[in-house]
């Protein structure tokens, strides 16, 4: 089976697992520590070079990173792939807008601020720029999705799993959403979605560890 490496509070990691546990794909889970530093160790960086998560590795052996590429491929000719070519330009654009818009602003300062708060007075104003910035991409999401239900015109998809990720975090960088109200409607649907699995459900997921001495059974 497939085998996701992720990271525990990662929005980035939520997107190829909730892809897989909606299409019932059977996988195995195993989270790396980045706080402690295990994605830049030799154990790691011999099954991902580039020590980044989430990353996968196939069932037949294969290897692909980057979160929206992941999702993307477990997708692709299921019912979360959009259905025809400009509902994949579409996918395509939101998913490149997240990851150029969003997720790069939202993540360092939810980082910061919710994840390692002792370290929050000395990025301070770095993290005033990144909110401010997350502000404003989510800002245009807003107005997109206003009228609309989801990303694309041919409904749920992958693309919206991919903007989700770190969207709906976007509190524990402490940006109102209540700013921005279609924004709010579009994640609610999202969570009504068949198979629907939260952030917390996958830190909470049957795992295994990545550990010094090997890999590790671990049930969380």
């Amino acid at each position: 089976m497939n085998t996701l490496y992720a990271t525990r509070g990662s929005g980035n990691s939520l997107k190829p697992f909730l892809t897989m546990k909606q299409l019932d794909i059977p996988f195995r889970l195993v989270f790396v520590d980045v706080i402690n530093g295990e994605t830049r160790r030799e154990k790691y960086l011999a099954i991902n070079p580039a020590g980044t998560v989430p990353y996968m590795v196939t069932s037949d052996g294969r290897r692909l990173g980057e979160s929206n590429a992941i999702a993307w491929y477990l997708a692709e000719e299921t019912r979360l792939a959009p259905g025809t070519c400009y509902d994949r330009a579409q996918a395509l654009q939101w998913l490149f807008f997240e990851q150029g818009n969003l997720e790069p602003f939202i993540s360092p300062a939810r980082f910061f601020i919710s994840i390692v708060p002792h370290r929050r007075a000395e990025r301070a104003e770095e993290i005033a720029r990144w909110q401010a910035r997350a502000c404003q991409g989510l800002g245009i999401l807003d107005g997109y999705l206003r009228g609309r239900d989801f990303i694309t015109d041919s409904g749920y998809s992958v693309a919206d799993i991919g903007v989700f990720g770190y969207t709906h975090v976007a509190a524990g960088a402490e940006i109102d959403l209540g700013q921005y109200p279609a924004v709010q409607r579009w994640m609610q649907r999202v969570t009504e979605t068949s198979g629907f699995v939260s952030l917390s459900d996958m830190n909470d997921h049957a795992s295994i560890l990545l550990a010094d001495d090997g890999i590790q059974a671990h049930a969380s």
